[in-house]
């Protein structure tokens, strides 16, 4: 049993599917990223997961994000350890659960899920290989002491990031091609015209991107 509640979309092959497993932002939940399903190439198995916080009074959290005045807004980097964890076992769960291609994974986050996807990736890269961040940035407080550039050579990033992001800032987002080049690892970055969201033109990029990654 998988200890996160989740989604499917078939893929269209019977067997070694590529697969893509969705991650939502703080507050959302499993049917949010998944309205791209019926976009994204008929191949792929898509799971979206639902982060395991439950919200008041809706929504859900990979982690909390707390406010005060002494510190200002900070994250909870235990639980964030905790859901990069959980996701990590996902992975292992879907790929023994379903006809899909265990050295084809895709993770596919937005804000908070995008934050958690570039941890999982640089943690257990053993167990993905293309990763599409979006509106996110990487936490250093939630990676490895240490990442081996011969252990994520393999890996492959789409980042994209709105240009007026008022939730994120986009410098936060800028550093991550700059974190990953300097492990040699692929990435490709690129910003939109937007806020705190996916534009037309970032999701049709993201689409072309996926179509050459998953084969």
């Amino acid at each position: 049993m998988s200890k996160l509640h989740y989604i499917t979309r078939p893929s269209s092959l019977k067997e070694n599917a590529p697969l893509l497993i969705m991650c939502h932002g703080y507050g959302s939940d499993e049917n949010d990223l998944f309205s791209f399903a019926s976009e994204l190439p008929e191949e792929l198995m898509i799971i979206s997961l639902r982060a395991p916080y439950v919200m008041q009074p809706y929504g859900n959290a990979w982690y909390a994000i707390n406010f005060d005045a002494d510190k200002g807004k900070w994250s909870d980097n235990e639980q964030a350890k905790q859901s990069v964890n959980l996701i990590a076992e996902f992975i292992d769960y879907a790929c023994n659960t379903y006809a899909v291609d265990s050295k084809n994974v895709t993770l596919l986050g937005f804000s908070q899920g995008t934050i958690l996807s570039y941890a999982v990736a640089l943690t257990y890269p053993e167990k993905v290989k293309n990763i599409i961040a979006l509106s996110g940035y990487i936490n250093e407080d939630i990676l490895p002491e240490s990442i081996d550039e011969s252990d994520v050579s393999h890996l492959n990033f789409f980042c994209s990031h709105g240009t007026v992001d008022q939730v994120i800032p986009v410098d936060w987002a800028q550093k991550a091609p700059v974190f990953l080049k300097a492990l040699n690892i692929n990435c490709e970055y690129s910003e939109y015209p937007v806020g705190h969201g996916v534009a037309p033109q970032n999701f049709y990029d993201l689409k072309d991107w996926l179509s050459k990654h998953i084969n």
